[in-house]
């Protein structure tokens, strides 16, 4: 089947759609080393294979977008492993076309969302779950632009800008954006009522409200009981669709690269989300196939309201 056949902005309108879960952990399960400082990129650069079977592991789930394997794929952090330019535009793009293959081969119509993770995920040292960098607007948008410019150049239906810890990296992203006519998606990661930088939702939200580019904000990579809270808090100053893909609830420690899961993994009410105005649902980190399987039949609509993380 080919790709989905139209904006992803005009589903959105009619009906939730279903995202993919976190991809690191796919890859972990098939057996692949995402140690060191690339993460997923090293397997984006030396496996491709398994980049693809686990897009393909999603599709067969149900999820209905793919997000790409770009998300800590820097062109600085790819010069210090000895990538020219071109060769780390070259990663971007296949990562994009790795994707396509997999919805491409799906029995149901998949999109492609390209994954533009903070400047804090090529530091990796857990930088994306503090922001306040210290490079301000100007300096963040000119680490995003060029990763932009290659991924939007590689044809995805929709860029994935996630994972964003500090509304002044929202700002320096949508910058960046506008004018281009590329659609986009925004999500905050996010403690309690605030940006991980400690912005209030609202205002950080707000940043999103009048860009077009924007065809949804909300939330991914934080703890499920953090979800509705913030969707209501995006609901209160936008209009636009809202998108919740969080984690199981673990806790990620930088200095041993370990999640730490939680005792007893909280429900996630999903129709709650909905009902404040969640179109794009999934899952982030740990959360994997069969977990979106789970979520597909809330996302059209049946179910019971709830579904709870196992293991």
């Amino acid at each position: 089947m080919p790709r989905a056949s139209r904006p992803l902005a005009e589903a959105l309108a009619d009906r939730a759609v279903l995202l993919d879960g976190g991809l690191s952990n796919q890859l972990a399960d098939q057996g692949c080393d995402l140690s060191g400082g690339l993460w997923s990129g090293r397997v984006l650069a030396e496996r491709p294979d398994q980049v693809e079977a686990a897009h393909a592991a999603y599709a067969r789930a149900g999820a209905e977008v793919l997000i790409t394997a770009s998300y800590q794929v820097g062109y600085e952090a790819f010069a210090a492993r000895g990538y020219d330019r071109a060769g780390t535009t070259a990663l971007l793009h296949r990562g994009v076309a790795l994707a396509a293959r997999a919805a491409e081969a799906a029995d149901h119509e998949v999109w492609v969302a390209a994954s533009v993770g903070p400047y804090g995920a090529v530091l990796a040292d857990g930088s994306e779950y503090r922001g306040r960098y210290g490079l301000g607007v100007r300096g963040l948008a000119a680490f995003h632009r060029p990763r932009i410019e290659a991924l939007l150049a590689a044809g995805a239906d929709v860029l994935a800008l996630e994972t964003v810890p500090d509304a002044e990296e929202a700002e320096a992203l949508l910058g960046v954006l506008a004018g281009t006519g590329a659609a986009a998606w925004l999500s905050y990661t996010v403690a309690g009522p605030r940006t991980r930088a400690g912005q209030p939702l609202p205002e950080a939200f707000a940043l999103a409200a009048g860009a077009p580019e924007v065809i949804a904000v909300g939330v991914n990579c934080c703890d499920p009981a953090d979800v509705l809270p913030a969707l209501e808090a995006a609901a209160s100053v936008t209009p636009k669709p809202l998108v919740a893909y969080p984690n199981d609830g673990s806790v990620w420690e930088a200095a041993t690269a370990t999640w730490h899961a939680p005792a007893h993994p909280a429900p996630w009410p999903v129709e709650a989300w909905r009902a404040t105005g969640a179109r794009l649902i999934g899952g982030c980190c740990r959360i994997g196939p069969a977990g979106i399987a789970e979520l597909a039949a809330g996302t059209s609509g049946g179910g019971t309201g709830h579904w709870r993380q196992r293991g």
